[in-house]
């Protein structure tokens, strides 16, 4: 049977049809991008701006070689939230009333409140889905080594997504064990204690493994840092992304506040 979700776990360079422009950019100017569009998105205000700036990163991410459905379907659960917000928001907002039921009145500050946080989120997510989410992890961490990061948070990046997956088998291979045991979660306290000694054994094969790649990295040398044996170099294709980047940018803040 086809996995529902394994589209959802896939690396985002394997949900695309071609490469693109995109791949040829050099990735500390894409962290860049992403870093300063997304903080521009979140403090701007107007929905005008909002919109164009979603606008934009769809425009960008549709030259990207993505697979539309891919796309849509990596949105799904941030609008499923933006949805839940939309709904409950407004609730909770002081402004003039839309709809009333009994004590609870439906503001039309707080619909409109919840629309332009739907539009920054998916704005946001748009962006760093074309900036950010390509990069391959070592990329990501030698740009991040070259933009004066401290090793110790890329080290823990680095770290962090290459043993989410490893978690994710152990705790899958736990899971089996104990359905194989008869196990059915039910509402009662037998089901919590299972699921606690879950969570614990889990915690327990985690730092067990972690003290043996501690192990096996010293005997490899390794003494607290990653060495960078080669460099990027700034290309004429960085030059138009960075105007092309710039010229958004400034577009967006001259609409927001001039």
């Amino acid at each position: 049977m086809r996995d529902e979700g394994a589209s959802n776990r896939r690396p985002l360079s394997a949900l695309r049809l071609r490469e693109a422009w995109i791949d040829r950019v050099d990735p500390r100017a894409r962290i860049l991008a992403a870093a300063a569009l997304s903080l521009l998105v979140a403090v701007a205000n107007r929905p005008e701006v909002l919109s164009a700036a979603l606008v934009a990163a769809g425009l960008a991410v549709s030259t990207a070689g993505f697979r539309l459905g891919a796309v849509l379907l990596r949105l799904v659960p941030l609008n499923l939230l933006m949805l839940l917000l939309v709904l409950l928001l407004p609730l909770s907002t002081p402004g003039e009333p839309w709809a009333a039921w009994g004590p609870f009145h439906y503001s039309a500050d707080g619909f409109w409140l919840a629309a332009k946080i739907a539009l920054k989120g998916n704005a946001i997510v748009l962006a760093l889905m074309l900036l950010l989410g390509t990069l391959e992890t070592a990329a990501l961490g030698h740009a991040l080594s070259h933009l004066w990061v401290p090793e110790k948070l890329i080290h823990l990046l680095l770290f962090t997504v290459r043993y989410l997956d490893v978690l994710g088998r152990e705790h899958a291979r736990l899971t089996a064990a104990i359905k194989m045991r008869g196990f059915r979660p039910r509402m009662n306290r037998h089901t919590y204690r299972t699921y606690g000694h879950l969570a614990g054994m889990l915690l327990v094969r985690s730092l067990d493994r972690s003290e043996r790649i501690v192990a096996a990295m010293k005997c490899r040398g390794f003494r607290g840092r990653f060495y960078l044996l080669d460099h990027f170099a700034f290309s004429r294709a960085d030059a138009w992304f960075a105007a092309a980047a710039v010229a958004v940018l400034c577009g967006l803040a001259w609409a927001e506040w001039l």
